[in-house]
Order: C-alpha cells, then structure tokens, then sequence
C-alpha cells in the first residue's frame, strides 16, 4: 500500500499567506475530500500537491519519495495522475486517439502493449462505442469518462480530482461517483477538490476543512457535518446530507 502526504504545506502571495501548515495524507485504495469555502486555500493546497504551484514550504511525499521539487511530469512520473476542471481532451482527436496519445509517453510499453492498453481502457470505461468520436462531440458525462480514462493511462498510485462534479448533469454524477469507486477498487487513492460539497461528503471516506488557509477539521462525513467551526463558516446550520 502506498500513501500520499502533504506535510506543513505553506504559501504566500506578496503580503498574504494563503497557505499555513496544511498537513494530510491519501493512501490506496481511500477516497478523500479537500473542501473549504471560496478563497480559503484549498485550490491552492490541491495545486500544491499536484505540482501547479510550488510550495514555499513544506514536502509532498509518496511513501518515502520527495517529489516536492518536481515539476508536474516528473509528479506523473512518481505516480500522481491529475483530472483538471477544464475540459482536457484534444477536441480535434477522436476518444481512441486522446488515450493513445497520454500512452504514448509510456516508455515501458511497446506497440503491442499501448494498444492492449488502449483497448482495456476503453472497455473498462465504457467508451468503446465512441472510440472513433471527435473530443468537440462528447457530452459532458462522456467528456469526464474519456479525461477519467486519460488519466488511468499514466498508471497512477494515485489521482487527483479537480472539481470532477462541475458542468455535468445529475445523471452523469450519479455515473462519476461509480467510476470514482472504480478506482478505489483498483486501489488508486482519490483526492477530490469539488464546489459541491454534498456530493464530495456523500462519497469521501475522510475530509479536511480548510479555512483561511489552515486546516480546521478532519475526519469522515459524520464527524465534518457535527463539527461546529465547520458549520459555523463553511456549512452552515441546516446543511444534511
């Protein structure tokens, strides 16, 4: 089993410090959530992690490896896959052709083995009736599909969701929570930075809170949703889930 950590993450832009002494931590197999309310330091922490923004201080670690300097591809290359919020796919490539071309980077595998890949991809997505659509064709919920099997291709340990449940209809979040699991059940961990909070707490087995760029809780759903400061700042009063 493999853990990811974020250990005394900070940060500061000019004059402020968006960022203080976040610590957390990921292991296979868990899926986690990172919420907190607008401008509260979790986007920063999550791009910290992912290696979009360099830490001032602080370490990201898998198991014993430092990638804490490491630029993106070399995070990749450690084991951390990335789902951004923006629509990622090459809209002029078809679905087959997108996956191909992550696989591509795969020095280890040969012709035969990118395309066994590929194949079991597609199948193990759901997306093989598409294979030969163009990325500007897809519907939102096959979009992430396609960006979620994208990601897979690296082989990661782990995989970090930003805002997985934006710009899709209920339907097809109902359908990314299950691939989600899917993941879990693979072993992967899952680190989920998303707006919507019910959905995020409905399906993370740990959350931590951040606030003014500290973290102020931790724990699963039950624990978040009694907890007062949460409710206080974030959640409010009458939030179930």
């Amino acid at each position: 089993m493999a853990t990811l950590k974020a250990q005394h993450l900070a940060k500061s832009y000019k004059s402020r410090q968006v960022v203080r002494d976040v610590s957390l931590s990921i292991d296979s197999g868990q899926i986690v959530g990172l919420l907190g309310p607008n401008g509260a330091g979790k986007t920063t922490c999550f791009y910290m992690i992912v290696g979009l923004v360099q830490a001032d201080q602080g370490r990201v670690l898998i198991d014993d490896l430092d990638v804490s300097h490491q630029p993106m591809h070399g995070r990749a290359r450690a084991g951390i896959g990335y789902l951004p919020q923006e629509a990622s796919i090459f809209r002029k490539l078809s679905v087959a052709d997108n996956i191909m071309a992550i696989l591509e980077t795969r020095k280890e595998l040969d012709k035969a083995g990118r395309r066994q890949e590929l194949e079991s991809l597609l199948q193990e997505f759901h997306i093989n009736h598409i294979r030969d659509n163009l990325g500007m064709s897809l519907s939102g919920g096959e979009r992430r599909r396609v960006e979620i099997a994208r990601a897979l291709a690296t082989a990661p340990k782990f995989i970090l969701l930003d805002e997985p449940f934006a710009g899709v209809d209920p339907i097809s979040v109902g359908d990314i929570k299950q691939i989600i699991h899917h993941l879990k059940a693979k072993g992967i961990g899952v680190l989920i930075t998303d707006h919507n909070v019910r959905e995020t707490l409905d399906i993370c087995e740990t959350a931590y809170i951040v606030n003014d760029g500290q973290l102020i809780a931790e724990g699963d759903s039950a624990t978040i949703l009694a907890n007062e400061l949460v409710k206080e700042v974030y959640l409010g009063h009458e939030f179930r889930l």
